[in-house]
């Protein structure tokens, strides 16, 4: 069973920077392929509203996604050998304030998640 363990939110003030890190785990043949073989993306989530698209990034590193709301600020990486996936977070903003979610996405569109079943996530609080 695929499971991803969201860290490194915290309480930030504006302006300031985060690294969030998506640890994934039960990425195997038997269970549909290996880490290496997805796409990955980051979504979030605040109270009341949706739960919406931030960033992705493909298989082998090489293409990106991003929301319009955190380009230029935000930065999707992932370490396939570590099984882990990335998010930098510059010059944060209080709409930033939410949970952030990583999960599997699709292989045509980095913004579509490709299962429901999400993590704990990991809170980010922006202080304005």
């Amino acid at each position: 069973q695929k499971q991803f363990a969201e860290s490194g939110g915290t309480l930030v003030q504006t302006g300031g920077s985060l690294r969030l890190s998506c640890a994934a785990s039960g990425f195997t043949h038997a269970s549909g392929g290996t880490f290496d073989m997805y796409n990955m993306g980051w979504f979030r989530q605040s109270p009341g509203k949706v739960r919406e698209f931030v960033a992705g990034v493909r298989y082998d590193g090489d293409k990106t996604d991003y929301a319009e709301s955190v380009q230029g600020r935000f930065t999707i990486s992932r370490d396939n050998a570590k099984t882990t996936v990335y998010l930098q977070m510059n010059n944060l903003k209080p709409e930033d304030t939410a949970a952030y979610f990583c999960q599997t996405v699709a292989y045509s569109d980095l913004t579509r998640p490709l299962y429901d079943d999400w993590g704990q996530g990991t809170q980010v609080t922006v202080s304005s």
